[in-house]
């Protein structure tokens, strides 16, 4: 049996673990095995590794085995808020995982397994308050990945890989040493732009400065060139709106109102 242990010494057998399975929304079989005081992997859930979801969050677990790879079904796996100091590196074969959860934890950089970047399907990923100095380029391979926590760290740079991921929609890096964020350059109507120009002589100018008031006057040129031009209004003459005999006759009836 195993040797992890609840609350009040209970140990963690094959049978509490059946009892603790459960049916997630979308119909999968979920393992919740969260807040039971395990201090160490249940060797015992190996053998219900074909579930759908892995919930072994709020323990404190220290390591997480290589036999983890027995769980292929795996979709969901929550290991959050434990005292894990690594992952192991045998995380990077679960190929159908599309959730994964280890924020606060004692994870850092050294320990986190570039593994990692094997998980194609991976959608979430929360490596938030742990002790990260630096997060691998290679994350920049989890092409599907739309959510990702790297809040709560030791991060002063992140790669650009990973900010240019194409489907990442939500990236934390809150209350991180980062530098100030550059934001993204905005979209500005060339035309716009006029307004921050100023005429000045061609000779009064570096060559450099030369060369980028020539660029923005190609910009604009070949701008204007590209605006189509306006349309002639459309005319229906015997297509009156609500308004139209209203507004024509509007004077007429102010003059009316002023002689009663």
């Amino acid at each position: 049996m195993a040797k992890g242990k609840g609350p009040k010494g209970k140990k963690i057998t094959l049978k509490t673990a059946k009892n603790s399975i459960r049916i997630s929304f979308d119909g999968g079989r979920r393992l919740d095995l969260s807040k039971m005081g395990i201090t160490t992997f249940p060797k015992c859930i190996l053998k219900l590794a074909d579930v759908d979801e892995l919930d072994l969050s709020r323990n404190m677990l220290k390591k997480i085995p290589n036999s983890i790879e027995k769980f292929q079904k795996l979709r969901w796996l929550d290991l959050h808020s434990n005292q894990l100091e690594d992952l192991p590196k045998t995380v990077g074969t679960l190929q159908n995982l599309f959730y994964l959860n280890i924020c606060n934890n004692k994870l850092t950089s050294k320990n986190l397994p570039e593994e990692l970047n094997l998980l194609k399907n991976l959608r979430f990923l929360n490596l938030g308050l742990n002790c990260l100095d630096s997060i691998p380029p290679t994350l920049g391979a989890l092409k599907e990945l739309k959510e990702l926590g790297l809040f709560d760290n030791l991060l002063t740079v992140i790669p650009n890989s990973v900010k240019r991921l194409p489907k990442l929609q939500k990236l934390n890096a809150d209350r991180n040493p980062l530098p100030e964020l550059v934001k993204k350059e905005e979209y500005v109507d060339p035309i716009k732009r006029i307004e921050s120009l100023y005429l000045v002589q061609e000779k009064d100018l570096c060559c450099s400065c030369l060369k980028a008031c020539q660029e923005e006057r190609g910009k604009l040129k070949k701008f204007k060139n590209t605006v189509p031009c306006p349309s002639k209004k459309l005319s229906f003459p015997l297509l009156l709106t609500p308004n139209s005999t209203a507004v024509d006759n509007q004077e007429q009836w102010r003059l009316k109102d002023e002689h009663l």
